[in-house]
């Protein structure tokens, strides 16, 4: 008790500071506004969003306040792609694809502005739920991992990147994987982390440092975006001209067992290794049609299956947190940038992070989400307008702040040159459908792979059985097998086969 008595009192200090300081506002309230926008916007992602304020950012402020904005426009465009899902049934992020199912129907029946409000106030819970277990279990995982050494952590980074490539392919398990590969095979790049020897940079100076993260965020996540909307640049239906978001407090209220559900259950997802905030929407929307007495209203306007989807996805944040601060393992692909950011100013998570930095995280969240709930109740007529710009006006606008934010890390053109590069590559995998995500897990977890890895067989004199001795390294060692052999066609319909000869019986 006196152990939990003291974070929250590290966070109610934390979270006072940040109320009372004016630049709070300034970083927070246009970023936040920021990420709406960009989940508003059909096309546009959270992750995007992120990507290019961390270009911004990056190292050129301290990073307490680049966090606010960061943060803010994570939290922000996790829940703008609401609009759009609702109003239009084009879900604006991959998060609010589950949220279209009901919101539409929704608004079709004159709800529209009723759904928008369920939606606000279900994401405002399901952002603060996902904080709340941010703070509790953090500092739980945290004691565990103060016992991982170079062994443990070479295999859960290589686990990371099998299962980001694993739970976010659309077809073949195998393409997940080749991608996560090929992002490792990225991170051998640079200057040998023990021996300082040079590594396929083929006298190319700049490769020395290996490749920057921000060009290799915004080349992966950016440039097959705008590519992908300039080519399709179709034009959204008719936009709703008035509609007055009005939160039903009573109904919220009834169905608050059916949020915190909702949030539990987008933690858990999100806490999962770049799975995301859309895998968690769709679990818990499938949980809800399940268990909820309106099941067969699904698809049809449930307010049930529209808080189901909505409340998890803005769960999932704090959730995808949690393995990003605690092992440097992104939870998603917006955390991914937010890695990103935090490699970029020098801060290693995992056991030796300052406390006091992941105080000030849950503080901004809550404070993003107390802003985006604001914005979200009294500013719904600009957002409503902006879904109204062709994407032909806006997307170039987009090109021309990624290229600025990659040019501005420091490396120059060869940034330039380095983020079109890996953005015609991920255009490439998108075309053949290999998930990107895992290339940029594998690029930045690669580094963490690559020296632990080395390191231990330094220790042991080359002994690969230093990975089966530990305890936990035979663990992790065993997961990386089961998780493996799990996607091999003959074991994976083996609990089918059992079950089938078991119902024979």
């Amino acid at each position: 008790m006196e152990f939990i008595a003291t974070q929250l009192s590290g966070f109610g200090t934390s979270l006072i500071g940040l109320v009372v300081d004016p630049t709070t506002y300034a970083y927070l309230i246009p970023s936040v506004f920021l990420g709406i926008v960009f989940g508003a916007l059909p096309g546009l992602t959270a992750t995007l969003a992120v990507t290019i304020l961390t270009g911004f950012f990056g190292n050129k402020f301290p990073l307490d306040q680049a966090l606010i904005a960061l943060i803010g426009a994570y939290v922000g465009a996790i829940y703008g792609g609401s609009y759009p899902s609702i109003l239009l049934n084009i879900p604006g992020t991959a998060a609010s694809a589950a949220t279209a199912m009901d919101g539409h129907p929704l608004t079709k029946s004159g709800r529209g502005g009723e759904a928008l409000g369920i939606t606000t106030t279900a994401s405002f819970i399901g952002t603060l739920f996902g904080t709340f277990c941010l703070l509790i279990f953090v500092w739980v995982l945290l004691l565990v991992s103060q016992n991982i050494a170079s062994p443990e952590k070479a295999l859960l980074a290589l686990f990371g990147i099998l299962l980001s490539g694993t739970l976010m392919s659309q077809d073949l398990v195998i393409k997940g994987w080749i991608s996560g590969l090929i992002g490792l095979a990225m991170a051998m790049v640079g200057l040998d982390p023990i021996l300082s020897e040079e590594r396929y940079i083929f006298d190319w100076s700049y490769l020395l440092s290996g490749f920057q993260v921000v060009p290799v965020l915004m080349g992966a996540f950016a440039i097959p975006q705008i590519m992908d909307g300039m080519r399709a640049a179709m034009a959204i239906g008719e936009v709703p001209k008035t509609l007055r978001i009005r939160p039903q407090l009573s109904e919220v209220r009834k169905r608050l067992p059916t949020i915190l559900r909702s949030g539990g259950i987008g933690t858990g997802i999100g806490a999962l290794p770049g799975v995301g905030e859309d895998v968690a929407g769709w679990v818990s929307y499938g949980v809800g049609k399940t268990t909820s007495k309106e099941s067969s209203q699904f698809g049809k306007g449930s307010v049930d299956g529209l808080i189901s989807a909505e409340a998890a996805n803005n769960a999932a944040i704090g959730g995808a947190l949690i393995p990003l601060l605690v092992l440097g393992i992104p939870g998603s692909p917006p955390a991914a940038a937010l890695l990103g950011a935090l490699k970029i100013n020098n801060v290693i998570p995992g056991p030796t992070i300052d406390p006091a930095l992941i105080i000030h995280i849950v503080a901004v969240l809550v404070l993003a989400s107390v802003t985006m709930f604001l914005m979200g109740l009294f500013t719904a007529r600009i957002f409503i307008a902006i879904l109204r710009i062709p994407k032909t006006i806006f997307l170039p606008i987009v090109m021309v702040l990624t290229t600025i934010g990659s040019f501005s890390v420091g490396g120059g053109i060869n940034d330039l040159f380095l983020m079109f590069g890996v953005g015609l590559l991920a255009y490439a995998m998108n075309v053949m459908h290999y998930p990107i995500a895992p290339l940029v897990i594998g690029v930045i977890l690669g580094g963490l792979f690559d020296e632990t890895f080395r390191r231990s067989l330094l220790i042991s004199d080359g002994d690969l059985s230093i990975f089966v001795t530990r305890p936990g390294a035979a663990i992790l060692l065993g997961l990386n097998i089961l998780l493996v052999i799990s996607q091999i066609p003959y074991f994976k319909s083996m609990p089918r086969r059992i079950f089938k000869r078991i119902a024979a019986r």
